[in-house]
């Protein structure tokens, strides 16, 4: 495949020292830098150049900046997918860039990260984030202190993962210094450089370790042992990183391949307690759950749930995490329901518990929270069953029971749900003139 994707390499030299050439497009400068590079050609990657793009190319090509493609983008096209965003680094400062878009007439918008270094550019209805280079100078585990620069390795360098260091030029010249393509063509996932410097740097790279290895290798278990030494001595730093970062990273995490494998090992590492996940979980529950439900998509909340032994334990996980109250909701439904709400022993129709409790329930997403039952449950043929059922409209209402001359409302109540109860019964197909049959006026 990668034959097909790439063209001839481009030789480059980054620095003085004894150099050799070892294949198209790698060079090295012994105790200096490695460098591979090569030429992308791919359709995704051309479909890029809109005319915004092509007018944002002009402007830092006028001013003689450099503008590469940076980062998760680069990661997508060699994987032969097409990036959702598209990030940009540039030798260019905020305050240059400033100064040639307003030159230019370019609109910029929303600049609270100009002192990271990023400009938020606006060219035919399109947004265009440009990150100036960086380095880290001083780093607590959740914040960075930078000094702009313009060395592309030295900005590869404070990036997490190899497979996210590469930078691409608009010509299509892939400039990798720590051998992403490699671990990218191989399915490995790596720290760049040191895994324990990387990880102090930010702890949340923990979690972004787990989540780029559900999407990029092909099996379960084939980490790194001193990857996962550092991951075990440096877990407490989660500790100190906010809930909402933590949760953006295990919803991704938790729908993405081996999330069984990557949940058993969250607590084989002795993470789990810095994460909101409950310190005993019950982890051959929540194995079990995601092999019935990883080929239906479900929601992240569903396997997670399945850690959880009691509500208690989903309060600790939301004043950690902050989930939203969807998710909280959703939690809860699964722990109350899991057990209790399930096809009936000998019932013909086994559907029929999960849809007389979503039209009992009456709530909006009664719907959506039985499909997840289902999915936990591993009901698979139920769940394709009500997908397919469409919720049936009860069709009277208490104007009907008035025009039958009964106006206390006490009693309007009482005559609605004695008819919902026969409506029931018949399985929703009553119509309204037969439910009305029922109905004695005074």
């Amino acid at each position: 495949m990668w034959s097909r994707l790439l063209g001839p390499g481009v030789v480059r030299l980054l620095g003085p020292g004894v150099v050799t050439a070892l294949g198209p497009g790698v060079v090295t400068a012994l105790g200096v830098r490695t460098l591979f590079t090569m030429r992308l050609k791919t359709r995704d990657f051309k479909a890029l150049f809109t005319d915004g793009l092509n007018g944002l190319a002009e402007v830092f090509e006028k001013h003689q900046h450099e503008l590469r493609i940076a980062g998760g983008a680069v990661r997508d096209l060699l994987s032969g997918k097409r990036p959702e965003d598209v990030d940009f680094a540039t030798t260019a400062t905020p305050e240059e860039m400033k100064n040639m878009f307003q030159t230019a007439g370019i609109r910029m918008i929303n600049n609270k990260g100009e002192k990271h270094g990023t400009i938020t550019a606006r060219l035919d209805n399109q947004n265009f984030e440009v990150t100036t280079l960086r380095v880290d100078v001083q780093t607590d585990g959740r914040h960075a202190e930078v000094e702009f620069t313009t060395d592309w390795q030295k900005d590869a360098e404070r990036r997490d993962l190899t497979i996210n260091s590469m930078f691409l030029g608009l010509d299509g010249t892939l400039y990798d210094y720590f051998k992403g393509y490699e671990d990218l063509q191989n399915r490995k996932v790596r720290f760049v450089g040191s895994s324990e410097q990387r990880i102090q740097e930010d702890y949340l790279r923990i979690l972004r370790y787990f989540r780029f290895y559900g999407r990029v290798a092909l099996k379960p278990g084939e980490h790194d042992p001193e990857t996962l030494t550092a991951i075990r001595e440096n877990g407490k730093g989660l500790a100190a990183i906010s809930g909402e970062r933590i949760w953006v990273e295990l919803k991704k995490m938790v729908v993405g391949n081996h999330a069984a494998h990557l949940l058993e090992l969250i607590y084989s590492l002795e993470l789990a307690q810095y994460i909101g996940l409950p310190p005993d979980g019950d982890v051959e529950e929540m194995k079990r759950v995601w092999q019935h439900a990883k080929e239906h998509s479900p929601k992240p909340m569903t396997v997670v749930a399945a850690l959880f032994r009691c509500p208690e334990e989903v309060d600790r996980m939301d004043l950690r995490l902050k989930v939203s109250r969807e998710e909280k909701t959703l939690v809860q439904f699964l722990l109350k329901h899991r057990r209790e709400l399930c096809r009936g022993d000998g019932e013909p129709d086994g559907l029929r518990p999960f849809t007389d409790f979503i039209i009992d329930n009456r709530e909006l997403d009664s719907h959506s929270k039985v499909c997840e039952l289902l999915k936990y449950q591993g009901e698979e043929k139920l769940l394709q069953e009500l997908l397919r059922w469409s919720i049936p409209h009860f069709p009277i209402n208490g104007h009907d029971i008035r025009k039958m001359g009964i106006s206390s409302g006490k009693d309007i109540g009482a005559a609605l749900q004695k008819l919902r109860d026969i409506w029931k019964k018949s399985r929703y197909q009553m119509d309204k003139d037969e439910l009305l049959s029922h109905v004695k006026a005074p």
